[in-house]
């Protein structure tokens, strides 16, 4: 049986981070772009990051951050994944020398093979809702824009919520599913019964895969 990762994003307070260890996510996002409603310091992160257990992968979430601001950050956490929600390039993805992930706004006419072939250096893409404004939107993209064999791993973001991520995993039968708002009280404040109604609802996804 093939196992769908679960990545938690936006985190903030320690009961939450244990919240969502003890609910089953294999990684959590912390958020280091300051106009974000769940901002953190990289120190803060840092304070975070050490609470988590082995196997369980904290993230570093930039956005257009300065390299020397990068570079800090994943000094305070070394076992950070740093995922880029900008505009970063590929080459500015690599010089961190990091294993990083790499965001792809999703819409209408967005050629996602061309994305992934332009980005190969990276651990996965994941694919959120194309908006306006950086950062999640809470909202659902179409999954029928994910063309078949994308060359790199999939992360499924965008909207994702315990009542709608069983579908999203049969459907896409992604790498992984990232979720922030959907099991959120208010921003940066998690709920731990929707993140563990969010796993259960993954595995179940995959239980039917089988």
């Amino acid at each position: 049986m093939s196992r769908t990762r679960i990545k938690i994003c936006g985190l903030t307070r320690e009961a939450d981070v244990a919240d969502a260890v003890e609910a089953g996510a294999d990684a959590l996002g912390f958020v280091l772009y300051p106009k974000s409603p769940r901002a953190l310091t990289p120190e803060r992160a840092a304070e975070l990051a050490r609470r988590l257990p082995p196997f369980v992968t904290p993230v570093l979430l930039f956005v257009n951050a300065a390299p020397e601001a990068i570079a800090h950050a994943v000094r305070l956490v070394p076992q950070a994944l740093v995922q880029f929600h900008g505009d970063e390039t590929p080459e500015q993805c690599a010089a961190v020398g990091r294993p990083w992930l790499r965001a792809a706004r999703m819409a209408p006419g967005f050629d996602l093979l061309d994305f992934a072939r332009r980005h190969p250096g990276a651990t996965g893409l994941l694919l959120d809702t194309h908006v306006e404004a950086y950062g999640g939107s809470g909202k659902v993209f179409d999954w029928s824009l994910i063309p078949p064999s994308v060359p790199v791993p999939v992360v499924l973001s965008g909207g994702l919520n315990p009542a709608n991520v069983t579908d999203g995993v049969l459907r896409v039968r992604p790498w992984a599913v990232d979720v922030s708002s959907g099991v959120e009280r208010d921003k940066g404040i998690k709920d731990a019964a929707l993140m563990r109604r969010f796993c259960q609802a993954v595995r179940e996804a995959d239980a039917r895969t089988a």
